[in-house]
């Protein structure tokens, strides 16, 4: 929950508990806290659910649950870009493999594509590198794509789709290898889903 963090329950939700140990929170005075994180998405793969992937406020983090603690895999993201976003999607057969699509995460907080130049990036080793993929992008606009506005198919190789808050839809046929415009002038997109007809 946003201002909350992450929480758990294990008995069928009689009893919650936090779960945000490792995650920072730049925007409180505690450098720790139990509570108050600021979560955007966070995801377990269904082929691996001791894994959970997390998008917030202050980066990317990967949680093996046996471990019980958030991984800041952001870390490893190009400096110049930084690890701060909204949307994250998980390859539907590849636990390593996550999208992201990061914004500008400056004390202004445009929450933009960094320096007018969108990208999505991807790990294929569960955060310890990431690939820039631009291609088709336009060289120079300010996107951003909401939290839910992200989403893939199940297709082989994986579709990729994207909304902006100008109302422009993305695809990518080949998991964000190249992307092209198939929607325009559309409210502001809050969310995108793909189904198995998807394309």
């Amino acid at each position: 929950m946003s201002s909350g963090g992450v929480f758990e329950s294990t008995d069928g939700g009689k009893d919650w508990k936090p779960l945000s140990k490792g995650c920072a929170a730049d925007f409180l005075p505690t450098p720790d806290p139990e509570y108050g994180h600021d979560p955007y998405r966070v995801l377990l793969h269904p082929l691996m659910p001791d894994r959970l992937y997390q998008q917030n406020h202050c980066g990317i983090y990967r949680m093996e649950r046996a471990e019980g603690e958030w991984v800041r895999i952001g870390r490893n993201m190009p400096k110049k870009v930084g690890d701060i976003g909204f949307p994250l999607v998980l390859h539907p057969r590849d636990p390593d493999t996550v999208w992201v699509f990061p914004m500008d995460g400056t004390e202004v907080w445009p929450r933009t594509s960094p320096d007018g130049k969108p990208a999505c990036y991807v790990t294929r080793n569960a955060g310890k590198t990431w690939q820039r993929l631009d291609k088709g992008f336009p060289g120079r606009t300010w996107f951003t794509v909401k939290r839910q506005a992200m989403a893939s198919d199940a297709h082989e190789p994986v579709g990729l789709y994207l909304g902006t808050t100008s109302g422009e839809v993305w695809a990518s046929r080949n998991g964000g290898a190249t992307w092209t415009s198939v929607a325009k002038y559309l409210p502001e997109i809050y969310s995108v889903e793909a189904s198995e007809l998807s394309r």
